[in-house]
């Protein structure tokens, strides 16, 4: 098998975009219609991780301590869709037409060879991984709807009873399955970590245009149903290391952070941990006064709010309502002028200029979640400060349903 041979023809074929798994689908339903029920009705999201996953193979086909751990993962994962051994192989033929489709004149029987080969690896560390995961795991958690806190009008956080024991580490997500979205699963990271009821939280921001989390965010209840698809992720706290520690959060990115740190309270003696929770309004920083009570009772956590997209506050600003008794006695709202003394911890700016202003972080360990600009600034920013990137963990989440 010729790596660098596959690289290039990936490259080439990769150029026609959304039309390579298009067609790649196309050719695996019409062929195999009895696959067409484990996928959503909508296609475009399926097809977009099919070309990222793909990428990612292809560009680690070389390095197998890298890759195999990701193809584990994706065989594990791949069970809460009903796959089984008899389906890879007609995957792996529908895979083999497109690319030989897309390729035109250049692609030769060796690139066919070298194709089938790196698909039959890849299928046989999927089963095998599946396989054995099987004899531990459920495909899927069915979970109980215990609780719904709608924080903002497009933010609820959710709490879920699964009906089975779920181990994850703090930092994993899982995806999530609703009952009126079928075959539509999304990612989201629990916020908490293992509790005796086995109780899972999850802090779920509305998307515009998302299938999944405008029904959980407005239409979920208590008593409601939904699947769970087992634990993935690896932004698990470090137990080996007793450094300083360091967490970034942007957005809902905090759910996996919030289940550190509640893995670092359980230890005897925690390290000083500094927790950055970051947002573009005062108003969204929507978990704020349940950390501020934290840090209140934890002497080594700090939390540092920071608001990017509002100006420090001035003399005469009106930053509240107070609800005051009107001259005919009835109750009204009246501005309130003059900074909040609750808010006096708010710092203004990017996280990573807020980041850089307080201080040195080369000697902790950082782990970073949030919007990807906003983890992809703040990795960079470490750097810069003298952080080793070895000793910064740090997942990305785009502004649309993962």
């Amino acid at each position: 098998m010729d790596a660098q041979r596959l690289k290039d023809n990936f490259a080439q074929v990769a150029q026609q975009g959304d039309a390579v798994a298009l067609f790649f689908y196309s050719d695996l339903f019409v062929r195999n219609p009895h696959l067409r029920d484990m996928f959503p009705v909508g296609m475009s999201g399926q097809r977009d991780k099919l070309l990222r996953a793909l990428g990612r193979i292809v560009s680690q086909v070389d390095d197998l301590p890298q890759l195999v751990p990701f193809l584990q993962q994706l065989g594990r994962d791949h069970r809460k869709f009903g796959i089984v051994a008899e389906h890879y192989p007609h995957v792996g033929a529908s895979l083999v037409r497109t690319l030989k489709y897309f390729s035109g004149a250049d692609w030769t029987p060796e690139l066919e060879q070298d194709w089938g080969a790196a698909y039959g690896l890849l299928a046989q560390v999927m089963q095998e991984a599946a396989d054995e995961d099987s004899l531990n795991s459920p495909p899927w958690w069915e979970g109980r709807v215990v609780a719904v806190e709608r924080r903002r009008f497009d933010l609820a956080v959710i709490r879920v009873e699964p009906d089975r024991p779920l181990s994850y580490l703090p930092g994993q997500s899982v995806a999530v399955e609703l009952p009126a979205r079928l075959r539509q699963w999304r990612f989201y990271s629990m916020a908490n970590a293992p509790r005796p009821d086995n109780t899972v939280d999850f802090h779920v921001r509305l998307v515009d245009g998302g299938a999944v989390s405008p029904v959980l965010v407005r239409a979920l209840q208590p008593g409601d149903r939904l699947r769970m698809g087992a634990p993935i992720g690896t932004l698990v706290l470090d137990e080996s290391s007793h450094r300083e520690v360091l967490l970034v959060a942007g957005s809902t990115g905090l759910a996996p952070l919030k289940a550190i740190l509640e893995q670092l309270a359980q230890r005897s003696v925690p390290p000083p941990v500094q927790l950055f929770f970051g947002a573009r309004s005062r108003d969204a920083l929507y978990d704020l006064e349940d950390l501020r009570k934290l840090a209140a009772e934890l002497s080594w956590l700090t939390v540092v709010p920071a608001v990017s997209d509002e100006a420090p506050p001035t003399a005469g600003s009106v930053f509240a309502m107070d609800v005051r008794p009107g001259p005919t006695g009835s109750l009204v709202q009246v501005p309130r002028s003059g900074p909040r003394s609750e808010d006096a911890d708010i710092e203004y700016g990017a996280l990573p200029d807020v980041l850089a202003r307080r201080g040195s972080w080369a000697q902790h360990d950082a782990y970073v979640c949030g919007p990807a600009a906003m983890v992809v600034s703040t990795v960079e920013r470490l750097a810069h400060l003298g952080m080793d990137p070895a000793r910064v963990r740090h997942e990305t989440f785009v502004d649309s349903e993962r």
